[in-house]
């Protein structure tokens, strides 16, 4: 930041964001100093792999907390997740609390569950989190929140309501949970590497799961099984995975992006319709009175084998750099911090359940409202070749949809975007 900027209004930004996640990792020795540890009712929403391991974090998370109801579309893998949860968390869930179809969460927010956990297909994500407000409920909400600008917005409006309620809501940015992370950023926010200068991420690593193709499979039922893969239900793995790397970037900056110009393209991609790799050179403001966003963040996501990986976060300062998780190196601290062991997916349900009881709400709603959608903006430009701004995004009525096309590998090909075609 140039000298004379507001340095002291931008400090004291990006320290009270800090400080709402220092409290959370307190929360848990403040309720149970209070005795606060009745057992909490879990709901899961998504019973598939993902979030049945959420499920076992939160039973992990507290010995009082009992998984009582389960939702998906699919009966076999409700059974698979019932099974595993007998299993590896002794819950017993009762074949009256287990619900299959495109109605079971509905079923699930009908019991008297103290909190959801939210783990289908990030397209329904909205819609979903948006009931489980509307029901009353707390809510453990796996990341990214969305797919489109019109349905981050919906979640947006969402938890504004559920703070109003007093409601809490956690996400799966799992690193805002994770001491080196908290008490590296904390420094950075205290100025250990003077002005942030710019930044990079990175989430480079080989390819992902994906699921062929078996008889007797529908379209739709093919694209949920395998919905990592397509942008409609996953938005893209810039959107479903690195936003973890760039909701980093946002937390140490204490802002989103201003504007962006991607690009990217598919090379071995198995099935759907998505992107293999993508870069991008975010535009963030220096200061609250930038508006041409003169602080460049590079980022970098790829889902290809046998390529060079990296999963990492980088910020340059005036006075030093860090890798925002337990290292700073500057001009007169070359320490790193001290950071205690922890497993963050399990650090994030105790914070969440801590809150619940401790009666001191906790949202994290926006933050992961606007990480989600500044890696929106990403694919936008990088499908387009267009530059993509903050505003525009804000303004934007673009809804992803299931495709309205027949699922032949000639129809899929002709419909991956491609930059610069109008």
């Amino acid at each position: 930041m140039p000298r004379g900027c507001s340095e002291v209004s931008r400090r004291d930004f990006v320290k009270t964001a800090a400080a709402a996640v220092s409290a959370a990792s307190a929360f848990p020795y403040f309720a149970r100093a209070r005795g606060a540890d009745r057992p909490l009712k879990v709901g899961l929403i998504g019973s598939g792999r993902r979030g049945t391991t959420a499920a076992l974090n939160a039973i992990q998370a507290d010995p009082n907390v009992r998984i009582v109801a389960l939702a998906d579309v699919f009966q076999d893998r409700l059974d698979t997740s019932r099974n595993t949860l007998a299993k590896k968390g002794q819950q017993q869930i009762d074949d009256r609390n287990c619900f299959v179809g495109f109605d079971a969460y509905q079923k699930v927010l009908a019991t008297d569950v103290d909190y959801v956990i939210l783990a289908t297909p990030p397209y329904y994500r909205p819609e979903h989190f948006e009931a489980a407000v509307q029901a009353g409920k707390h809510i453990f909400t796996e990341k990214p929140i969305a797919v489109d600008p019109v349905g981050v917005r919906r979640f947006m409006a969402a938890g504004t309501l559920a703070g109003e309620k007093g409601l809490c809501v956690v996400a799966g940015t799992h690193r805002r949970h994770q001491d080196g992370y908290v008490q590296t950023i904390r420094r950075i926010h205290d100025g250990a590497i003077g002005d942030i200068l710019s930044a990079q991420c990175y989430f480079n690593q080989g390819q992902l799961w994906y699921k062929q193709r078996q008889a007797g499979w529908n379209d739709l039922e093919w694209m949920i099984r395998d919905w990592v893969n397509w942008t409609w239900l996953s938005g893209d793995h810039v959107v479903e995975q690195h936003m973890h790397n760039v909701d980093v970037i946002n937390w140490v900056l204490g802002r989103h992006a201003l504007k962006v110009v991607a690009m990217g393209g598919r090379a071995r991609r198995v099935t759907g319709d998505q992107y293999d790799y993508f870069s991008a050179d975010l535009f963030y403001p220096l200061d609250e009175k930038d508006r041409e966003g003169r602080l460049h963040v590079l980022s970098q996501c790829r889902q290809v084998n046998g390529c060079a990986t990296e999963i990492s976060e980088r910020v340059i300062g005036t006075q030093g750099v860090s890798n925002c998780n337990g290292w700073i190196s500057n001009l007169s601290d070359h320490k790193p911090s001290t950071v205690k062991p922890q497993f963050a997916y399990v650090q994030e349900h105790q914070d969440l359940i801590a809150a619940i009881r401790g009666e001191k709400p906790l949202n994290e709603s926006q933050h992961v409202a606007e990480s989600t959608l500044t890696n929106i903006m990403i694919r936008m430009s990088a499908y387009t070749g267009a530059e993509v701004t903050w505003h525009q995004v804000m303004k934007s009525d673009l809804q992803l949809r299931q495709p309205d096309y027949a699922l032949t590998p000639e129809n899929i090909r002709a419909h991956i975007p491609v930059p610069g075609k109008a």
